[in-house]
Protein backbone atom coordinates (compact mmCIF):
# COMPACT_ATOMS: atom_id res chain seq x y z
CA UNK A 1 0.00 0.00 0.00
CA UNK A 2 1.22 3.50 -0.83
CA UNK A 3 0.63 6.32 1.64
CA UNK A 4 1.41 10.04 1.26
CA UNK A 5 2.44 12.20 4.21
CA UNK A 6 2.00 15.98 4.09
CA UNK A 7 1.22 18.67 6.67
CA UNK A 8 0.95 22.39 7.42
CA UNK A 9 -1.23 23.45 4.52
CA UNK A 10 -2.15 26.74 6.25
CA UNK A 11 -5.07 27.42 3.95
CA UNK A 12 -5.91 31.15 4.01
CA UNK A 13 -2.33 32.21 4.70
CA UNK A 14 -1.34 35.73 3.71
CA UNK A 15 2.30 36.72 3.34
CA UNK A 16 2.49 40.40 4.30
CA UNK A 17 -1.16 40.83 3.28
CA UNK A 18 -0.56 39.01 -0.03
CA UNK A 19 -2.91 36.03 -0.42
CA UNK A 20 -1.29 32.65 -1.10
CA UNK A 21 -4.59 31.18 -2.29
CA UNK A 22 -3.41 30.61 -5.89
CA UNK A 23 -0.24 28.93 -4.61
CA UNK A 24 -2.29 26.38 -2.68
CA UNK A 25 -4.60 25.75 -5.64
CA UNK A 26 -1.58 24.91 -7.80
CA UNK A 27 -0.24 22.61 -5.07
CA UNK A 28 -3.53 20.69 -4.85
CA UNK A 29 -3.65 20.24 -8.63
CA UNK A 30 -0.08 18.94 -8.55
CA UNK A 31 -0.86 16.71 -5.55
CA UNK A 32 -3.82 15.12 -7.34
CA UNK A 33 -1.59 14.27 -10.30
CA UNK A 34 1.03 12.85 -7.94
CA UNK A 35 -1.52 10.66 -6.13
CA UNK A 36 -2.91 9.33 -9.41
CA UNK A 37 0.54 8.69 -10.88
CA UNK A 38 1.76 6.80 -7.81
CA UNK A 39 -1.53 4.98 -7.14
CA UNK A 40 -1.67 6.30 -3.58
CA UNK A 41 -4.37 4.75 -1.38
CA UNK A 42 -4.15 6.98 1.72
CA UNK A 43 -3.28 10.64 2.28
CA UNK A 44 -2.18 11.87 5.73
CA UNK A 45 -2.29 15.58 6.61
CA UNK A 46 -0.62 16.13 10.00
CA UNK A 47 -2.16 19.33 11.30
CA UNK A 48 -2.44 23.06 10.59
CA UNK A 49 -4.94 22.59 7.80
CA UNK A 50 -5.88 26.28 8.13
CA UNK A 51 -3.73 29.27 9.00
CA UNK A 52 -6.32 30.80 11.33
CA UNK A 53 -8.63 29.26 13.91
CA UNK A 54 -11.53 31.16 12.35
CA UNK A 55 -10.73 31.02 8.62
CA UNK A 56 -12.45 33.21 6.08
CA UNK A 57 -15.29 31.92 3.93
CA UNK A 58 -12.89 31.91 0.97
CA UNK A 59 -10.43 29.72 2.87
CA UNK A 60 -13.18 27.28 3.88
CA UNK A 61 -14.41 27.10 0.30
CA UNK A 62 -10.89 26.39 -0.92
CA UNK A 63 -10.56 23.63 1.70
CA UNK A 64 -13.73 21.82 0.63
CA UNK A 65 -12.88 22.18 -3.06
CA UNK A 66 -9.47 20.63 -2.36
CA UNK A 67 -11.06 17.71 -0.51
CA UNK A 68 -13.47 17.05 -3.35
CA UNK A 69 -10.65 17.08 -5.92
CA UNK A 70 -8.71 14.60 -3.81
CA UNK A 71 -11.74 12.41 -3.14
CA UNK A 72 -12.26 11.79 -6.86
CA UNK A 73 -9.01 9.81 -6.77
CA UNK A 74 -10.55 7.10 -4.54
CA UNK A 75 -8.00 7.78 -1.82
CA UNK A 76 -8.68 7.62 1.93
CA UNK A 77 -7.97 11.03 3.45
CA UNK A 78 -7.03 11.52 7.12
CA UNK A 79 -6.58 15.05 8.50
CA UNK A 80 -5.66 16.10 12.03
CA UNK A 81 -5.91 19.50 13.67
CA UNK A 82 -2.83 21.58 14.47
CA UNK A 83 -2.19 24.44 16.87
CA UNK A 84 -3.48 26.92 14.25
CA UNK A 85 -6.74 25.01 13.82
CA UNK A 86 -10.01 25.19 15.72
CA UNK A 87 -11.01 21.63 16.75
CA UNK A 88 -14.72 22.46 16.73
CA UNK A 89 -14.53 24.12 13.31
CA UNK A 90 -12.65 21.19 11.78
CA UNK A 91 -14.92 18.63 13.42
CA UNK A 92 -18.19 20.31 12.38
CA UNK A 93 -18.58 18.40 9.04
CA UNK A 94 -16.90 15.30 10.47
CA UNK A 95 -19.84 12.91 10.11
CA UNK A 96 -20.69 14.00 6.57
CA UNK A 97 -17.12 13.78 5.34
CA UNK A 98 -16.65 10.37 6.93
CA UNK A 99 -19.24 9.02 4.50
CA UNK A 100 -16.84 10.13 1.76
CA UNK A 101 -13.97 8.25 3.46
CA UNK A 102 -12.50 11.53 4.69
CA UNK A 103 -11.57 11.31 8.38
CA UNK A 104 -10.99 14.42 10.48
CA UNK A 105 -9.70 14.51 14.05
CA UNK A 106 -9.75 18.20 14.97
CA UNK A 107 -8.85 17.84 18.64
CA UNK A 108 -8.18 15.07 21.13
CA UNK A 109 -11.51 13.23 21.66
CA UNK A 110 -12.68 11.93 25.02
CA UNK A 111 -12.29 8.38 23.74
CA UNK A 112 -8.78 7.98 22.34
CA UNK A 113 -9.96 5.01 20.29
CA UNK A 114 -11.73 7.49 17.97
CA UNK A 115 -8.26 8.50 16.72
CA UNK A 116 -7.50 4.97 15.55
CA UNK A 117 -8.40 4.62 11.86
CA UNK A 118 -7.93 1.37 9.88
CA UNK A 119 -6.95 1.59 6.22
CA UNK A 120 -8.05 -1.33 4.07
CA UNK A 121 -6.46 -2.55 0.86
CA UNK A 122 -8.24 -3.50 -2.33
CA UNK A 123 -8.94 -6.96 -0.89
CA UNK A 124 -10.88 -5.23 1.94
CA UNK A 125 -8.31 -6.34 4.49
CA UNK A 126 -6.86 -3.90 7.02
CA UNK A 127 -3.39 -3.23 5.70
CA UNK A 128 -2.34 -0.51 8.15
CA UNK A 129 -3.84 1.31 11.10
CA UNK A 130 -3.38 5.06 11.64
CA UNK A 131 -3.21 6.63 15.11
CA UNK A 132 -4.37 10.09 13.97
CA UNK A 133 -3.33 12.19 16.95
CA UNK A 134 -3.99 15.94 16.61
CA UNK A 135 -2.13 18.76 18.32
CA UNK A 136 -2.27 18.04 22.05
CA UNK A 137 -3.19 21.22 23.90
CA UNK A 138 -2.06 22.02 27.41
CA UNK A 139 -5.62 21.46 28.63
CA UNK A 140 -5.51 17.92 27.20
CA UNK A 141 -2.33 17.16 29.11
CA UNK A 142 -2.67 19.23 32.30
CA UNK A 143 -2.13 17.26 35.49
CA UNK A 144 -2.23 17.88 39.22
CA UNK A 145 1.31 19.30 38.99
CA UNK A 146 -0.04 22.63 37.71
CA UNK A 147 1.07 24.44 40.86
CA UNK A 148 4.63 23.09 40.80
CA UNK A 149 7.74 24.71 39.39
CA UNK A 150 8.20 25.68 35.76
CA UNK A 151 10.44 22.70 35.04
CA UNK A 152 7.94 20.34 36.69
CA UNK A 153 5.20 21.65 34.42
CA UNK A 154 7.36 21.19 31.33
CA UNK A 155 8.08 17.63 32.34
CA UNK A 156 4.38 17.00 32.99
CA UNK A 157 3.58 18.15 29.45
CA UNK A 158 6.26 15.88 27.98
CA UNK A 159 4.96 12.92 29.96
CA UNK A 160 1.40 13.72 28.90
CA UNK A 161 2.39 13.67 25.22
CA UNK A 162 4.36 10.47 25.72
CA UNK A 163 1.49 8.73 27.51
CA UNK A 164 -0.97 9.69 24.78
CA UNK A 165 1.21 8.08 22.10
CA UNK A 166 1.80 4.99 24.27
CA UNK A 167 -1.95 4.65 24.93
CA UNK A 168 -2.68 4.97 21.21
CA UNK A 169 -0.11 2.27 20.48
CA UNK A 170 -1.74 -0.02 23.03
CA UNK A 171 -5.16 0.43 21.40
CA UNK A 172 -3.68 -0.40 17.99
CA UNK A 173 -2.02 -3.46 19.45
CA UNK A 174 -5.22 -4.75 21.07
CA UNK A 175 -7.74 -3.88 18.36
CA UNK A 176 -5.52 -4.63 15.36
CA UNK A 177 -2.93 -7.20 16.49
CA UNK A 178 -0.12 -7.78 14.04
CA UNK A 179 -1.22 -4.93 11.76
CA UNK A 180 1.28 -2.29 10.63
CA UNK A 181 0.81 1.01 12.49
CA UNK A 182 1.53 4.67 11.74
CA UNK A 183 1.18 7.56 14.18
CA UNK A 184 0.39 11.13 13.19
CA UNK A 185 1.42 14.00 15.45
CA UNK A 186 1.60 17.79 15.52
CA UNK A 187 4.27 18.94 17.96
CA UNK A 188 7.77 20.30 18.42
CA UNK A 189 10.35 17.51 18.59
CA UNK A 190 13.70 18.22 20.24
CA UNK A 191 16.34 19.25 17.75
CA UNK A 192 13.93 20.24 14.98
CA UNK A 193 14.94 23.29 12.92
CA UNK A 194 12.22 25.95 12.87
CA UNK A 195 11.48 29.04 10.78
CA UNK A 196 9.82 32.35 11.65
CA UNK A 197 6.28 31.31 10.69
CA UNK A 198 5.63 28.50 13.19
CA UNK A 199 3.65 29.59 16.22
CA UNK A 200 5.18 28.42 19.49
CA UNK A 201 3.39 25.51 21.14
CA UNK A 202 3.63 23.74 24.50
CA UNK A 203 4.98 26.67 26.54
CA UNK A 204 6.88 28.36 23.74
CA UNK A 205 8.39 25.17 22.28
CA UNK A 206 10.39 24.72 25.49
CA UNK A 207 8.61 21.44 26.23
CA UNK A 208 10.54 19.92 23.33
CA UNK A 209 9.49 16.30 23.00
CA UNK A 210 12.22 13.69 22.71
CA UNK A 211 11.36 11.43 19.77
CA UNK A 212 12.56 8.39 21.73
CA UNK A 213 9.46 8.85 23.89
CA UNK A 214 7.17 7.88 21.01
CA UNK A 215 7.85 4.25 21.93
CA UNK A 216 8.79 1.43 19.60
CA UNK A 217 5.41 0.13 18.44
CA UNK A 218 4.73 2.37 15.46
CA UNK A 219 6.42 1.64 12.13
CA UNK A 220 6.44 5.30 11.05
CA UNK A 221 5.60 8.65 12.65
CA UNK A 222 4.20 11.39 10.39
CA UNK A 223 4.75 14.77 12.03
CA UNK A 224 3.54 18.29 11.36
CA UNK A 225 4.23 21.78 12.81
CA UNK A 226 7.78 22.36 11.57
CA UNK A 227 7.72 23.85 8.07
CA UNK A 228 11.20 22.79 7.00
CA UNK A 229 11.27 19.17 5.76
CA UNK A 230 13.49 17.10 8.02
CA UNK A 231 14.08 13.80 9.71
CA UNK A 232 13.90 13.52 13.49
CA UNK A 233 16.55 11.54 15.31
CA UNK A 234 14.69 8.44 16.50
CA UNK A 235 14.85 4.66 16.20
CA UNK A 236 11.50 4.67 14.37
CA UNK A 237 11.47 6.51 11.01
CA UNK A 238 10.11 9.91 12.11
CA UNK A 239 9.71 12.78 9.66
CA UNK A 240 8.36 16.29 9.28
CA UNK A 241 7.05 16.51 5.74
CA UNK A 242 7.20 20.30 5.94
CA UNK A 243 4.74 22.74 4.43
CA UNK A 244 3.97 22.38 0.71
CA UNK A 245 4.62 26.07 -0.05
CA UNK A 246 6.89 28.70 1.50
CA UNK A 247 4.93 30.55 4.18
CA UNK A 248 7.56 33.16 5.07
CA UNK A 249 10.69 34.62 3.53
CA UNK A 250 12.76 32.56 5.96
CA UNK A 251 11.42 29.48 4.16
CA UNK A 252 12.29 30.65 0.67
CA UNK A 253 15.21 28.21 0.34
CA UNK A 254 13.31 25.19 1.67
CA UNK A 255 13.03 22.22 -0.66
CA UNK A 256 9.32 21.63 -0.12
CA UNK A 257 8.26 18.03 -0.49
CA UNK A 258 5.78 15.32 0.28
CA UNK A 259 6.77 11.89 1.56
CA UNK A 260 5.67 8.67 -0.12
CA UNK A 261 5.53 5.45 1.91
CA UNK A 262 5.29 1.96 0.45
CA UNK A 263 4.41 -0.61 3.10
CA UNK A 264 5.75 -3.39 0.89
CA UNK A 265 9.28 -2.06 0.51
CA UNK A 266 9.81 -0.60 4.01
CA UNK A 267 9.47 2.55 6.08
CA UNK A 268 12.05 4.86 4.61
CA UNK A 269 9.88 7.32 2.67
CA UNK A 270 10.57 8.52 -0.83
CA UNK A 271 10.91 12.30 -0.93
CA UNK A 272 9.00 13.89 -3.81
CA UNK A 273 9.94 17.52 -4.35
CA UNK A 274 7.09 19.96 -4.91
CA UNK A 275 7.51 22.45 -7.77
CA UNK A 276 8.14 26.07 -6.80
CA UNK A 277 4.97 27.87 -7.81
CA UNK A 278 6.09 31.29 -6.63
CA UNK A 279 9.57 32.66 -6.00
CA UNK A 280 10.34 34.61 -2.83
CA UNK A 281 13.27 37.00 -3.07
CA UNK A 282 15.14 38.87 -0.35
CA UNK A 283 17.27 41.76 -1.62
CA UNK A 284 19.72 43.50 0.70
CA UNK A 285 22.36 46.20 0.38
CA UNK A 286 22.81 49.94 0.35
CA UNK A 287 20.56 52.15 -1.74
CA UNK A 288 22.73 51.90 -4.86
CA UNK A 289 22.91 48.11 -4.70
CA UNK A 290 19.17 47.83 -4.17
CA UNK A 291 18.52 49.97 -7.24
CA UNK A 292 20.92 47.88 -9.31
CA UNK A 293 19.50 44.55 -8.21
CA UNK A 294 15.93 45.64 -8.92
CA UNK A 295 16.92 46.82 -12.41
CA UNK A 296 18.53 43.44 -13.14
CA UNK A 297 15.31 41.48 -12.51
CA UNK A 298 14.22 39.58 -15.60
CA UNK A 299 10.51 39.43 -16.62
CA UNK A 300 8.85 36.18 -15.61
CA UNK A 301 5.53 34.43 -16.11
CA UNK A 302 3.31 32.62 -13.65
CA UNK A 303 2.62 33.82 -10.12
CA UNK A 304 4.30 37.11 -9.27
CA UNK A 305 7.55 36.81 -7.34
CA UNK A 306 7.33 38.49 -3.94
CA UNK A 307 10.23 40.63 -2.79
CA UNK A 308 11.43 41.60 0.67
CA UNK A 309 13.89 44.53 0.67
CA UNK A 310 16.29 45.47 3.44
CA UNK A 311 18.28 48.68 3.15
CA UNK A 312 21.61 48.31 4.95
CA UNK A 313 23.55 51.49 5.63
CA UNK A 314 26.42 52.30 7.97
CA UNK A 315 25.14 55.59 9.41
CA UNK A 316 21.59 56.64 10.17
CA UNK A 317 20.15 59.00 7.59
CA UNK A 318 16.46 59.88 7.44
CA UNK A 319 16.89 60.84 3.78
CA UNK A 320 17.87 57.25 3.03
CA UNK A 321 14.58 56.06 4.50
CA UNK A 322 12.70 58.51 2.32
CA UNK A 323 14.63 57.41 -0.78
CA UNK A 324 13.89 53.78 0.04
CA UNK A 325 10.18 54.58 0.25
CA UNK A 326 10.37 56.32 -3.10
CA UNK A 327 12.23 53.39 -4.65
CA UNK A 328 9.53 51.00 -3.49
CA UNK A 329 6.65 53.25 -4.53
CA UNK A 330 8.06 53.69 -8.04
CA UNK A 331 9.06 50.08 -8.58
CA UNK A 332 7.47 48.40 -11.59
CA UNK A 333 8.66 45.11 -13.06
CA UNK A 334 6.64 42.46 -14.83
CA UNK A 335 6.12 39.44 -12.60
CA UNK A 336 7.41 41.02 -9.37
CA UNK A 337 5.90 42.72 -6.33
CA UNK A 338 7.60 44.26 -3.29
CA UNK A 339 5.60 43.23 -0.21
CA UNK A 340 7.93 44.33 2.58
CA UNK A 341 10.76 46.80 3.05
CA UNK A 342 12.77 48.10 5.97
CA UNK A 343 15.98 49.97 6.78
CA UNK A 344 18.77 49.01 9.19
CA UNK A 345 21.74 51.12 10.25
CA UNK A 346 24.94 49.77 11.76
CA UNK A 347 25.62 52.93 13.78
CA UNK A 348 22.48 53.89 15.66
CA UNK A 349 21.72 57.32 17.05
CA UNK A 350 21.77 57.38 20.83
CA UNK A 351 18.24 57.43 22.16
CA UNK A 352 16.57 56.48 18.90
CA UNK A 353 14.28 53.50 19.09
CA UNK A 354 15.20 50.13 17.67
CA UNK A 355 11.78 49.74 16.12
CA UNK A 356 12.07 53.11 14.35
CA UNK A 357 15.56 52.49 13.02
CA UNK A 358 14.71 49.07 11.63
CA UNK A 359 11.42 50.43 10.39
CA UNK A 360 9.62 47.38 11.70
CA UNK A 361 5.95 47.11 10.92
CA UNK A 362 3.34 46.03 13.43
CA UNK A 363 2.71 42.81 11.51
CA UNK A 364 6.38 41.87 11.97
CA UNK A 365 6.05 41.79 15.75
CA UNK A 366 5.03 38.61 17.54
CA UNK A 367 3.44 38.94 21.02
CA UNK A 368 5.82 36.39 22.51
CA UNK A 369 8.89 38.23 21.18
CA UNK A 370 7.68 41.58 22.52
CA UNK A 371 6.96 40.11 25.95
CA UNK A 372 10.33 38.30 25.98
CA UNK A 373 12.15 41.60 25.39
CA UNK A 374 10.15 43.19 28.20
CA UNK A 375 11.02 40.36 30.58
CA UNK A 376 14.70 40.54 29.61
CA UNK A 377 14.79 44.17 30.80
CA UNK A 378 13.48 43.24 34.25
CA UNK A 379 15.81 42.51 37.16
CA UNK A 380 14.41 39.09 37.95
CA UNK A 381 16.02 35.73 38.65
CA UNK A 382 15.94 33.01 35.99
CA UNK A 383 13.14 30.99 37.66
CA UNK A 384 10.89 34.06 37.83
CA UNK A 385 11.60 34.83 34.17
CA UNK A 386 10.56 31.31 33.21
CA UNK A 387 7.38 31.57 35.29
CA UNK A 388 6.51 34.88 33.60
CA UNK A 389 7.01 33.37 30.14
CA UNK A 390 4.96 30.32 31.11
CA UNK A 391 2.09 32.50 32.36
CA UNK A 392 2.18 34.61 29.20
CA UNK A 393 2.04 31.49 27.02
CA UNK A 394 -1.00 30.30 28.94
CA UNK A 395 -2.70 33.64 28.26
CA UNK A 396 -1.82 33.35 24.55
CA UNK A 397 -3.25 29.86 24.42
CA UNK A 398 -6.48 31.04 26.09
CA UNK A 399 -6.75 33.84 23.51
CA UNK A 400 -6.25 31.36 20.67
CA UNK A 401 -8.84 29.03 22.25
CA UNK A 402 -11.40 31.83 22.52
CA UNK A 403 -10.83 32.78 18.87
CA UNK A 404 -11.42 29.18 17.87
CA UNK A 405 -14.78 29.48 19.59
Amino acid sequence: MKILHTADWHIGKKLHKHSLQPDFDLFIDWLCDCIAENKVEALLVSGDVFDLANPSSEARQQYFKALMKLKRLDCKIILTGGNHDSPTMLNAPQEVLRELDIHIIGGLPIELSECIIPVKNKQNKTEVVIAALPYLRDADLRTASQGNSYEDRLEALRKGIQQTFLDAAEICKIQYPGVLAIAMGHLFAAGAETSESERDIQIGNQAAFNALQFGDYFNYIALGHIHKPQRVNATTPTFYSGSPIALSFSERSNKNRILLLNTVTGWEPESIEIPVFRELLKITGNLEKLQQKLLELQPRNGLASLIEIELQEENFDSNKIYELDQLVDNFKAEGYEIVKHRATFENKISGSGELYEQKQQLEDLQPLDVFQKLVDKQEEDEETRKELMSAFNEILEEVHQSKRG
